[in-house]
């Protein structure tokens, strides 16, 4: 398909890859967590090389993702901000799983939705990392008391299945509501869809309160 004549650019090349290096790692590390929470999915394995090797590098894929969060933390954490109306939102979810935004308050350039998995993600990752720095026994085994190990496992297990619930949650949105995953891998969407699902965004583009930019096709 091709591009459409006049565009609202959404994400920048920056925060493209930023995203996808980060969602490149989670899967890699659910795949291999799971290979490591249960015998039946110990094949998952086979898809790292064997065991050995899935199970070295998963905690520096860990690092890895928590230095890429890091930067979208930076990048959008302003725009994560919770207000008034994204309470409003929430209570108007009805609304929006029908797929009936027109009687929902309108979002800005992320709905409550967006902002509760950003804020989850937050959360979550760096309980990942710092309970999976006390388990990781080739630097971190002596220092640890086999206690401290064990609710670690508890800890990072449980946070690892809010991870993935968080992240299972954030895929299907985006497949769901038309046109978003092109926003994510060419960087912009069109202005009805703006209008649709982030109708406050758009307001504020045309009134030049925020930073993004309208493009059009040159002829």
């Amino acid at each position: 398909m091709s591009r459409p004549k006049v565009v609202i650019v959404r994400y920048s090349r920056v925060n493209r890859v930023n995203h996808w290096i980060t969602a490149i790692c989670f899967v890699l590390l659910t795949l291999s967590g799971l290979a490591m929470f249960h015998p039946m999915l110990f094949f998952l394995s086979g898809l790292f090389g064997g065991g050995q090797w899935m199970r070295a590098a998963h905690p520096w894929i860990g690092c890895v993702l928590l230095i890429s969060y890091l930067a979208m933390i930076v990048q959008f954490w302003r725009e994560n901000l919770v207000h008034k109306n994204d309470i409003e939102w929430l209570k108007a979810g009805r609304f929006v799983l029908a797929n009936d935004e027109e009687h929902a308050p309108p979002a800005g350039r992320n709905n409550a939705g967006q902002k509760l998995v950003f804020w989850s993600m937050t959360l979550l990752i760096p309980v990942l990392f710092f309970t999976g720095m006390l388990i990781w026994e080739v630097y971190f085994g002596e220092a640890t008391s086999i206690p401290v190990q064990r609710a670690a496992v508890l800890i990072h297990s449980l946070a690892a299945i809010a991870a993935i619930l968080v992240w299972i949650a954030h895929v299907y949105a985006a497949i769901w509501v038309r046109d978003s995953v092109r926003a994510m891998t060419q960087g912009y969407v069109t202005p009805g869809w703006a209008w649709r699902h982030h109708r406050k965004w758009l307001w504020e583009l045309a009134s030049g309160q925020h930073g993004k930019s309208t493009e059009r096709k040159r002829p």
